[in-house]
């Protein structure tokens, strides 16, 4: 009996939690919980630096919704294409993106991403295959839908993923993309995060649907809900859709219902007042990183003091790129003009 009792210990520590039925491997949750809490903790540190005045321009946080960047990319491969939105630090994040590199971007400096140019709105990692943010609501499902045409042309295995908001949804250029999508059964996943605001309008007042998903139906796609506050339900949810969409089944889409905790922008309200504190506050007790860790104590795939010092050494990475960005140069003057505009021949 002790034989057996201790077998089944170490096989409930190999696996850990349970989700939609299946057992979960060890190394899975410990990447969700990696990927997660890197995204947490450099979007709490940056918010923090740019309410000091440490950044420039508008800085939109994924602080809540890290579930579903998380949950998402950790189910596609490398080659797997993402795009992204105003919203999108955790998306780039999550698909592995260099702290020190996003950091010198927000801060307008040489040494980013983008050299400083694009700043926190238009971040992205070809190498990557994180084909950027975008500062236009919807910008990023067209050249989503654009890199599935091209990776079904070229007969590949590739996925293209489009991360985008529920406002989104009534954007002309999304449903112009997922048409074509559906259309020509191209190998691209939808992703709707439903945060259940626009900007600061609740999205029962901008569409008369409760499901975002059920839009999916008019393109002839498959729709789902997801607990987007769950990385384990995203990452399953996501792993299925990615099959059928590999089967050359065409496209799919997900709503991740998800929630943002701080503002529309930056970690101020600024007088805006239009959520309830409960509302807040009832989002927050359902927080993916604390269920998740909760899980994975109760599994024995790791103690608090393991969790502790993950969260510690994802925080000295933040400390560090702070510091590299703020030693890094500014972009010379003589080149203002240089990456900024696409240059034609006449």
């Amino acid at each position: 009996v002790q034989m057996a009792t201790k077998t089944a210990a170490k096989k409930k520590a190999a696996t850990g939690a349970k989700a939609s039925g299946s057992e979960i491997p060890k190394d899975v949750l410990l990447d969700l919980h990696r990927r997660m809490v890197r995204i947490r903790h450099l979007e709490e540190n940056l918010g923090k630096i740019a309410s000091e005045g440490r950044v420039p321009g508008f800085l939109h946080l994924y602080v809540g919704e890290e579930a579903v960047a998380a949950g998402g990319c950790a189910a596609l491969t490398d080659d797997d294409q993402i795009t992204s939105t105003h919203r999108g630090h955790g998306h780039l994040i999550a698909k592995g993106g260099d702290f020190n590199r996003m950091m010198a971007e927000f801060m307008g400096k040489a040494t980013g991403y983008c050299k400083g140019k694009g700043g926190s709105m238009h971040v992205s990692d070809l190498d990557l295959n994180m084909l950027g943010a975008n500062g236009i609501v919807g910008g990023g499902v067209p050249i989503a839908v654009g890199a599935g045409f091209a990776n079904k042309y070229r007969g590949n295995d590739t996925v293209s993923v489009a991360f985008f908001g529920d406002g989104t949804t009534n954007i002309g250029a999304f449903h112009e993309a997922a048409n074509m999508a559906a259309a020509l059964t191209l190998p691209v996943l939808f992703v709707c995060e439903n945060n259940e605001y626009a900007e600061y309008t609740p999205r029962e007042r901008t569409m008369a649907i409760k499901d975002v998903a059920e839009r999916a139906a008019a393109y002839g796609m498959p729709g789902a809900v997801v607990d987007g506050m769950d990385a384990l339900a995203v990452h399953d949810a996501t792993r299925r859709a990615l099959e059928t969409i590999r089967a050359g089944e065409g496209p799919a889409f997900l709503e991740c219902k998800t929630y943002r905790y701080y503002n529309h922008h930056g970690i101020q309200t600024l007088g805006m007042k239009y959520r309830s504190d409960d509302e807040v506050e009832e989002w927050r007790r359902r927080d993916a990183i604390a269920a998740l860790e909760r899980a994975m104590i109760a599994g024995e795939v790791a103690t608090e003091a393991d969790i502790e010092a993950a969260r510690a050494a994802v925080q000295a990475e933040v400390d560090e790129a702070i510091e590299f960005a703020e030693s890094s140069p500014l972009p010379p003057p003589d080149e203002l003009l240089d990456n900024v505009y696409t240059e034609t021949s006449r």
